[in-house]
């Protein structure tokens, strides 16, 4: 559908002509820097992509800001990536000040004082993340708050090129379709975000170090679960599957194998211990997640170099059986 100003707007969107009443109800409280006999009237756009909300604005000479807010103990909620159009814009936050032009980005925390300017006719974009799915630690966020940030080139081969398509696609775009792209989107500045903490010098335990800790301790909860996948540890952590893919790429294993692994590891545990009952082999298996004793015999079997029945044999030194 449209707007009756010609705005394209898909399924679950919203447009408005009054800038600082949008962002104010998009993204955070902001106000004028000057008051105005009337608001400043521009063309401001809503899309979803899943988890990200992308708010384009275009309007003329403006100033905008945000007051402190609550101190938040546990870091932002979300941050907001600045994309510039035509024209540039002034941001600042934190004590920094940057002119921010088409070809660079700007990271803003919404929840906290910051401030934003153009001085003529303007159009940018405001995509807003949750910080949960970066798994980026507050602190690198903060380092990177009003400031420019120019994208590496391994970043900006997808970024860019991606952010742009987005604003160039989003009202024809498929809910599912749309919903993937914003997945890579967070995946890509996620990367972003680590590369500028390598930069910094951050201890490499934070970002995405931090995030494939998680996703083992993820994984070790949930082995007796069946249906575990890359696909589900992907979406409990909001994250990509290719970005799960990539986190285990210096691990020097992959995710399926990994799980298959660790399941026979404990199984072999159990077959070891010593008692006067011993488990099946049948309940062994289901117990942790082998969804058959064909598959349970063939995974122990890559593992130990015997079916789980001889290994058990041959470990307990008796003739026992399941």
């Amino acid at each position: 559908m449209s707007t009756g100003t010609g705005t394209a707007v898909s399924l679950g969107a919203g447009a408005s002509t009054e800038v600082a009443a949008a962002l104010s109800l998009w993204l955070t409280p902001v106000e004028e820097q000057a008051a105005q006999e009337a608001p400043v009237r521009g063309a401001v756009t809503l899309h979803h992509f899943g988890y990200v909300d992308m708010i384009t604005c275009a309007a003329g000479p403006l100033g905008l800001t945000r007051g402190p807010g609550p101190a938040v103990e546990d870091g932002p909620e979300s941050v907001a990536l600045l994309v510039p159009g035509a024209g540039a814009v002034l941001v600042g936050q934190d004590g920094r000040s940057a002119r921010v032009e088409s070809g660079h980005l700007a990271l803003l925390d919404p929840g906290r004082a910051f401030s934003v300017e153009w001085e003529g006719p303007t159009r940018f974009l405001l995509f807003r993340l949750p910080v949960h799915a970066l798994h980026v630690p507050t602190a690198d966020l903060r380092r990177a708050t009003g400031r420019v940030l120019t994208p590496p080139p391994s970043v900006d081969a997808l970024l860019t090129p991606l952010l742009r398509y987005l604003d160039e696609s989003a009202a024809r775009l498929p809910a599912g379709v749309a919903e993937r792209l914003g997945g890579v989107v967070i995946d890509a500045v996620a990367d972003l975000l680590g590369e500028l903490s390598e930069e910094a010098g951050t201890p490499a335990q934070s970002g995405p170090r931090q995030l494939v800790l998680a996703i083992r301790q993820y994984i070790e909860r949930h082995l007796g679960d069946p249906e575990l996948s890359a696909e589900r540890i992907a979406a409990a952590h909001f994250i990509s599957v290719r970005y799960l893919h990539r986190l285990f790429e210096g691990e020097g294993i992959t995710v399926s194998r990994l799980i298959q692994r660790r399941r026979v590891e404990q199984c072999a545990r159990e077959l070891s211990r010593r008692g006067r009952v011993s488990p099946s082999l049948a309940v062994v298996a289901a117990r942790w997640g082998f969804r058959s004793p064909a598959h349970f015999s063939r995974a122990f079997k890559a593992v130990h170099g015997h079916p789980p029945q001889q290994w058990r044999r041959l470990v307990l030194g008796s003739g026992s059986s399941s």
